[in-house]
């Protein structure tokens, strides 16, 4: 696991800051190659108006193109030539080059190394970074980068430090135990990656100033009970006041904190337990 690094005191922004040490990390530059330009939206739909708030600014970057699912190179074998940082994800990405000299980039698990070999196979061995159907894998084993449709890629379980686990296979359907604690039906024929995702310590840094979440692309989030009545169901009133309602609410007085936002959708049939709220 990578070590974190505490900074010299210099400033009080400084003093609770901390980084990672990016031990894993072997390689600086990106794949140019696997490089697209990404074009920055602030949060805006098409229209202009803002459809998610508290987004824009922050550094420019290129996004890297990972191959989620590894299909293309069905049963062919490759050799891990860096893991690199992406600033798209939390998780480390692997530089990986297949036997007829394709690149790609694929989620770097935990403990990868330069020079290993992975496989996406049905007969694959059940090591660290191979990529199998769920009815190859034994219950109990490690994986991450999960699908929910086969063919389409992984879509589950792909932030860092995250795995999920196979508790049981009935029929057609795994059951497979999610980061969030629920337990979800997928399909046997989909593909998942053995292991855990890399980068296990970022949820430990300390961002400590709020130039640091701004070069992230983060604007400021302003409570709702500071603002007047007409721009937020919390505001108003003298002081210091409560937001004078049963529950809290979204600006567009909608349920907010802990209210469940999942309606009806044909897929949650698949969910065996949902995930318990975090406390």
């Amino acid at each position: 696991m990578a070590d974190i690094r505490i900074v010299r005191p210099t400033t009080s922004a400084r003093r609770k800051m901390s980084y990672l040490t990016y031990e894993e990390v072997t390689k600086k530059t990106p794949e140019k190659s696997l490089l697209i330009h990404l074009k920055k939206h602030a949060g805006r739909d098409r229209n202009g108006h803002i459809s998610i708030r508290h987004r824009g600014g922050g550094a420019k970057r290129m996004y890297r193109m990972v191959d989620f699912s590894g299909l293309k190179h069905f049963g062919q074998t490759a050799t891990v030539l860096a893991v690199e940082y992406d600033p798209n994800r939390s998780a480390f990405i692997a530089l990986i080059q297949y036997e007829g000299g394709k690149k790609a980039y694929m989620i770097a698990p935990q403990g990868i190394e330069v020079g290993q070999t992975i496989t996406t196979d049905k007969t694959a061995s059940l090591t660290t970074g191979n990529r199998l159907p769920l009815s190859e894998i034994p219950t109990g084993t490690p994986i991450y980068n999960i699908e929910l449709t086969p063919g389409k890629g992984g879509q589950l379980v792909r932030s860092a430090g995250t795995t999920a686990t196979i508790l049981a296979k009935e029929g057609k359907y795994a059951n497979v135990r999610l980061p969030s604690g629920e337990v979800r039906m997928i399909h046997v024929t989909c593909m998942a990656t053995i292991g855990e995702v890399s980068n296990k310590a970022h949820n430990t840094i300390r961002i400590a100033k709020a130039g640091r979440t701004r070069h992230m692309g983060r604007r400021p989030t302003v409570r709702g009970k500071a603002m007047n009545p007409v721009d937020h169901p919390h505001g108003g009133g003298e002081g210091h006041t409560s937001i004078g309602l049963k529950h809290p609410k979204t600006p567009q007085g909608k349920p907010a904190m802990g209210y469940r936002t999942r309606g009806r959708k044909t897929s949650s049939k698949f969910i065996v337990r949902r995930r318990g709220k975090k406390r």
